[in-house]
């Protein structure tokens, strides 16, 4: 099952938060929480700066992933292929972007609509989509 992480970055407003102000940490079924709470009446002022979820995909998906992107695009083993790393920043243009979904399909059985090929563009994104077509396909 793939690992879901979720990152959220919070600005207060170091006006609302007084001595009695407190910030929790706490961990359920390896997720880290943060709670607050306050003594005053009013909520602490929360802005939001950035907020994203992922799909976290396993680790050996994400290595077989970069082996195949290797593969594809004929890079030495010295080459830095990491999970944010971009096929265009490879050199990749979009032929070899199709030949990678190719050989992706075939190392893992699954079929990766057009729509969906589109918009891989990084190796955790290829990944990610392998976890969910994977997973997908076991279900049916």
């Amino acid at each position: 099952m793939a690992a879901v992480s979720i990152t959220a970055s919070l600005g207060f407003q170091p006006t609302m938060l007084t001595q009695s102000t407190k910030i929790n940490h706490s961990q359920v079924n390896g997720v880290k929480l943060v709670s607050m709470g306050s003594a005053r009446r009013g909520f602490a002022s929360l802005r939001t700066s950035r907020f994203s979820i992922s799909c976290a995909a396993k680790p050996e998906t994400v290595d077989k992933v970069c082996e195949i992107v290797r593969k594809q695009l004929a890079l030495t083993p010295e080459s830095e292929v990491t999970p944010d790393t971009k096929f265009t920043a490879l050199g990749a243009d979009s032929l070899d972007t199709v030949e990678i979904v190719m050989g992706l399909e075939e190392e893992f059985d699954i079929t990766v609509e057009e729509e969906n090929s589109d918009n891989i563009t990084t190796v955790q994104e290829a990944a990610d989509l392998i976890e969910k077509l994977v997973q997908k396909k076991a279900a049916a």
